[in-house]
């Protein structure tokens, strides 16, 4: 899975960017015997060519659960500065969906869907919204939910001394002060300016309520109201945690979840392959480990559809790239379609370079087609008649590879020289990424149209990887901020999707589906975003 450092946190998955990886398990004695030295997957890509038609599943095992059981789930090691402060936790993804809520979340269908809040309205302008929250909720002290630790959740993201990822994008719509409690089970946030799809911000998983006054033990109590409870955690280690027979939404069907850090792909791969571990998490899998894994008779493979997005970023503050012409020739030049099956062998959907999923509601389909005599005609008119680039990858992600030499043969169709060049993984997100004037990356989907616009192509933007400045994509943004017609926001959002497609220096060829390795066992897995239903997931035979 992609970086995660403050937003290098606007990835979500791998070992933080720039943090140090392991090697082992830390729970080496129970685990590392089939790991070290294991050879499962050394031949993979010649499995997967001695079986080239054979199907990599669409979904996981079908069926219900029995109850009871553990889930062992193996995900990449951290820093020993993880934590489980929700605020500010940059890589417990898998804990803190298991010991937490939101006041909303993203539903599947791509809108934002109670979870701890049952309802909410603004007022006429947007100005003020109400949140109206669940009664009969409790943490997992015994402590009810109530107003107050929604109205502190908020305010401990808003501490500079939190240092959270989500500060940025919620400090210039809310003022701590002025957040109200009229009574234990109603939130009133008053907003600096209009903001429509104020409600959207919430769902961030820096956005999970914590008990009021909790700063200073929260990262390591991980208390929450959430369908389970923590019974151990180390940070970048191992940990448990255990079903909350309380929870306001039921029991979970599992007992408890085990934790294990391992070190990288192969490793966590060739863990589920023993029968070691039930699922991996924050694991992007390439097809060949894919296909070895769905031969296996203890694992198969589960797809998030369209759960990251791949992005080939053109700084516009770098020649050749300054120049609109030659970034709307790098976008012309290539077909979306060749890259996708070239790199994902038709696992996910073209992007067009559209950075909003297909899924969501507000994605605007439209586009210029593949025109590489275009391509060619911008560029000689931009004096880039030979254009010749550096395209930087590395073996962080296994699709990087891939898709810049998909790239590169597609561009070259247009007169495009295309130079890929390899850098180490383990400093990519800290001497390549947002230095270079082209590379590799990647996004996690999940992210609510206006902050995933305004996050990563804002002008100005600590997030905008791309260095793009543009007044009038920004205006719109603010019109599509203040705009309370549900119809008209969208067309909005359209238009400076539009903008980012025709004028903005990310090259988006497509939206990958990320294959999950799990076992065989495991029943009622649904992943949206980068979190699944704690609360369905089970086991058959537990």
């Amino acid at each position: 899975m992609p970086p995660f450092t403050s937003e290098t946190s606007h990835r979500t998955a791998p070992a933080a960017a720039g943090l140090p990886r392991r090697s082992l398990l830390t729970t080496a004695a129970a685990i590392g015997g089939a790991l070290g030295g294991s050879a499962l997957l050394s031949g993979c890509s010649g499995a997967a060519s001695a079986s080239p038609t054979r199907a990599v599943p669409t979904r996981g095992p079908a069926g219900r659960p029995d109850r009871g059981g553990t889930l062992r789930i193996a995900r990449p090691p951290a820093s020993d500065a993880e934590t489980l402060d929700p605020a500010s936790a940059l890589s417990a993804y898998e804990y803190l969906g298991a010991l937490y809520n939101r006041l909303v979340r993203i539903g599947p269908d791509g809108t934002v869907a109670p979870d701890l809040a049952e309802s909410w309205e603004p007022d006429a302008k947007a100005t003020t919204w109400t949140f109206r929250l669940r009664r009969g909720v409790t943490f997992h002290d015994g402590r009810a939910f109530t107003s107050a630790d929604a109205a502190y959740t908020l305010r401990h993201i808003l501490d500079t001394a939190t240092a959270s990822p989500q500060a940025p994008v919620l400090s210039p719509l809310v003022d701590p002060k002025r957040l109200r409690t009229p009574d234990a089970h109603t939130l009133v946030v008053p907003l600096k300016s209009p903001h429509a799809e104020f409600p959207s911000l919430l769902t961030h998983y820096n956005c999970y309520v914590v008990p009021d006054g909790s700063a200073r033990s929260i990262g390591r109590t991980g208390i929450g109201t959430g369908p389970f409870r923590l019974a151990s955690f180390a940070a970048a280690g191992p940990g448990r945690v255990t079903a909350y027979p309380d929870h306001w939404a039921g029991r979970p069907v599992l007992d408890a979840i085990d934790f294990y850090s391992v070190a990288d792909m192969q490793a966590r791969s060739n863990a589920l392959l023993a029968g070691q571990v039930d699922l991996l998490s924050q694991t992007n899998l390439d097809f060949a480990t894919a296909r070895v894994i769905a031969a296996s008779d203890r694992a198969t493979i589960a797809r998030a559809e369209n759960a990251q997005w791949y992005v080939l970023p053109m700084l516009t503050t770098e020649k050749p790239f300054t120049d609109v012409r030659v970034r709307q020739a790098m976008k012309l030049a290539y077909d979306p379609e060749h890259i996708l099956k070239a790199a994902l062998q038709g696992a996910g959907t073209a992007g067009w370079d559209n950075p909003v999923p297909p899924n969501d509601p507000a994605h605007t389909a439209a586009h210029p087609a593949h025109d590489p005599e275009r391509a060619r005609h911008l560029l000689k008119k931009a004096g880039y008649e030979r254009l010749a680039v550096d395209l930087y990858t590395s073996s962080y992600d296994p699709i990087f590879t891939p898709m810049a030499l998909a790239y590169q043969e597609s561009a070259g169709r247009a007169g495009i020289r295309i130079r890929v060049k390899t850098a180490a993984a383990d400093s990519y997100y800290t001497q390549i990424w947002m230095k270079k004037p082209l590379m590799a990356t990647y996004w996690y989907t999940g992210r609510p149209v206006d902050q995933l616009l305004n996050q990563v192509f804002r002008g100005g933007s600590s997030y905008n990887e791309t260095a793009w400045a543009d007044k009038e994509f920004d205006a719109l943004l603010d019109r599509a901020r203040r705009e309370t017609d549900t119809g008209r926001r969208r067309e909005l959002y359209g238009q400076a999707q539009t903008l980012v497609i025709e004028r903005g220096g990310a090259i988006t060829p497509m939206f990958a589906d990320r294959l999950v390795g799990i076992s065989r066992k495991v029943r009622g897995y649904a992943e949206h975003g980068f979190e699944f239903d704690y609360l369905r997931i089970g086991l058959k035979g537990a």
